[in-house]
């Protein structure tokens, strides 16, 4: 174990150089729009900076409870345990998704961990602006502009375990190596005999995050998605999910004679992950379902064909870490109106690993008058995404296998097909 004392992030000098480099020439906005990519944004701190940080930090109880309140907010919209910078300097105690719930209102707290942040730089900022030859830069710009970085960057803390937390004892702080390592240095902070705050610096693994406090700087890749928490929550109206658009199928209605006298609808029943994708400092998995079929079919014709469009159902789930191995529970609709004419449909997941978006094209069969015919569906991923499994399920596969658990690859799905009365 090795004991430091630490007044001020270590980098921050570096870091003044690049962002306050640009401020002084007049060339960027101090706070960039996200969507404007012409606009500079502040470059942001590394990740161990920011854990240093924040472990330097006079943090009390009341300070924890904010971060537990923002994963357990995200952790309930089926994200992962994770509090974004974001969040902290604007809506501080809030979670992934909190903003598209309107009546969801965000935690009031008397001093937030933003303003403690805020008071930290303002307590450094003399002794690193001299340093760096910035002293012409006011203390409000120098230190807002780090705000700024922070603000706009995709860096968040990560709280895995959150749900043990005794209510009390403070976290370890890490950070995200971004590599393949399962072991890194953490930050634990006390009060020195002279009021100053000191850090031990401690070997952090999963093993001991599951015992322990601990928060992990790492950055977030799940926020600009809709979870399927999220599209329940938002209502049946919702055709966002995954970052895709979903394609609804075309509303023709011919040959209703052809119509069974069953509505059977095909669901996810539940799905477990048999594996961990990523590094535990890189937090949960995001999985992408994604499904195309064409609902409601009942053409007899070859002309009727041509009405009809195919519908892509994609959404996200996350498991977390500690779900390894454990079913979880979804009852998600893939195809809603599966009729008899359809012979099988196109279904793959993927595990989120970013890239370039690309798309693999397939194919959904559907009969008339015993004939097959395939109707062309792109089902889009990125290009560093792992895929788990992608290939067709046939009607019969459904039927043979209903409540019955598949083995995808990585991944156990049981699917069950649900008879409805009516016309």
């Amino acid at each position: 174990m090795k004991r430091v004392r630490l007044f001020y992030p270590l980098s921050l000098a570096a870091l003044s150089v690049a962002v306050f480099g640009f401020f002084v020439s007049g060339c960027i906005d101090p706070i960039p729009a996200a969507s404007d990519e012409d606009v500079f944004s502040p470059v942001p701190p590394p990740l161990e900076e920011v854990a240093q940080l924040l472990s330097s930090l006079q943090m009390d109880v009341p300070h924890l409870e904010e971060v537990h309140d923002a994963v357990s907010s995200s952790s309930g919209n089926g994200y992962d345990e994770e509090y974004t910078m974001s969040d902290l300097f604007t809506v501080p105690g809030s979670g992934v998704g909190d903003d598209l719930l309107p009546s969801k209102s965000a935690p009031v707290y008397q001093n937030p961990l933003s303003e403690l942040i805020r008071d930290y730089l303002y307590s450094s900022v003399a002794a690193t602006k001299s340093s760096d030859g910035v002293a012409d830069v006011s203390d409000d710009e120098f230190v807002q502009n780090y705000i700024n970085s922070l603000m706009s960057s995709d860096i968040q803390i990560y709280w895995p375990f959150s749900s043990e937390w005794d209510g009390k004892t403070m976290p370890v702080i890490t950070f995200d190596p971004e590599d393949d390592t399962s072991v890194n240095v953490g930050y634990r902070a006390s009060v020195g005999e002279n009021g100053e705050i000191v850090v031990d610096t401690v070997i952090v693994d999963e093993a001991f995050a599951s015992e322990n406090p601990v928060w992990v700087v790492n950055r977030n890749n799940d926020d600009k998605y809709l979870s399927l928490e999220m599209l329940r929550n938002l209502g049946p109206g919702t055709i966002v999910g995954g970052g895709e658009v979903v394609v609804m199928p075309g509303k023709a209605k011919v040959s209703p004679a052809a119509r069974t006298t069953y509505l059977r609808t095909l669901l996810i029943k539940d799905f477990t992950m048999k594996r961990n994708y990523d590094s535990w400092f890189a937090g949960a998995s995001e999985f992408f379902v994604k499904c195309g079929a064409v609902e409601d079919f009942t053409a007899s014709t070859e002309a009727e064909l041509q009405l009809y469009s195919p519908s892509v159902t994609d959404f996200m789930i996350v498991v977390k870490r500690k779900q390894v191995g454990l079913p979880q529970p979804f009852n998600a609709v893939l195809v809603s109106d599966w009729t008899d004419q359809l012979d099988n449909c196109a279904f793959m997941i993927v595990e989120d690993d970013g890239g370039t978006t690309t798309s693999w094209k397939c194919n959904a069969i559907v009969r008339i008058a015993s004939k097959g015919y395939g109707i062309e569906i792109d089902l889009p991923f990125r290009t560093r995404d792992d895929i788990v499994w992608r290939g067709a399920l046939s009607s019969r596969y459904f039927e043979e296998n209903n409540n019955v658990t598949g083995h995808f690859g990585d991944v156990d799905i049981t699917f069950e097909i649900v008879n409805t009365s009516g016309v």
